[in-house]
């Protein structure tokens, strides 16, 4: 999808407001200009911090300059790979992700809101366990707005709500896999968020799965 100029400018926005962790003393890089570089170049494709560093030196002086990045002897200056790594490792990355996930919402008008989740692939935690994730995602662009980490010893079920609490719902459809298909949900999405809902249902329903075997609803049913 190709951004506008003012669609670009609005995450430069958003980011701005993002604390910087850092003590002022000494500070060369705008903490503004090191995430948005780091986005950017994420979004191209770019995995881990030398990746990152390399993408920031190919970049023109224009991109530089519009991504708030430092000017020496009349030219703008990307930030080192450890200067990238260093300040990446101490921002709030859930504040960032979510700074990013409010941008990425504002760029489509899309009205169905899916609900998924996956397990990272190299991704592990200390203690072995491997990362399971739970998004929000537009259908239309497939464009991720919303996620977060379901913890070691639960499952997404208990995830869904609080994943949802910060995405306007009004007047979407929101569709989710069996597991989701739970009373709470269905009612926080009608009553709290004003959304709609079409879920699948399956035997961890069963009461539900005869009901709608009974009204013969499981055979050419438009939903």
């Amino acid at each position: 999808m190709r951004l506008s100029e003012k669609q670009a400018s609005g995450l430069i926005e958003i980011l701005k407001a993002l604390p910087d962790p850092r003590c002022k003393r000494g500070v060369r890089h705008r903490n503004l200009s090191i995430i948005a570089l780091s986005i950017c170049a994420v979004i191209c494709g770019c995995r881990g911090y030398a990746a990152i560093a390399q993408w920031t030196k190919n970049c023109s002086q224009k991109m530089l300059e519009r991504l708030w990045c430092r000017k020496k002897d009349h030219r703008y200056i990307p930030p080192s790979e450890p200067t990238i790594r260093r300040q990446l490792q101490k921002v709030d990355a859930e504040k960032v992700d979510m700074a990013v996930s409010d941008w990425a919402s504002r760029l489509s008008s899309g009205n169905a809101i899916g609900i998924d989740g996956k397990t990272l692939r190299g991704a592990r935690r200390e203690d072995g366990t491997k990362v399971h994730l739970l998004s929000a995602f537009i259908h239309q662009q497939g464009i991720t707005i919303a996620q977060k980490e379901v913890p070691a010893k639960s499952n997404e079920i208990p995830s869904a709500i609080p994943l949802s609490e910060p995405l306007d719902l009004k007047g979407k459809v929101v569709t989710a896999d069996a597991l989701h298909t739970q009373h709470n949900l269905a009612r926080f999405l009608v009553q709290e968020k004003q959304a709609d809902y079409c879920f699948t249902v399956k035997d961890n329903q069963s009461d539900l799965k005869e009901a709608i075997a009974y009204l013969g609803l499981n055979e050419g049913f438009p939903p």
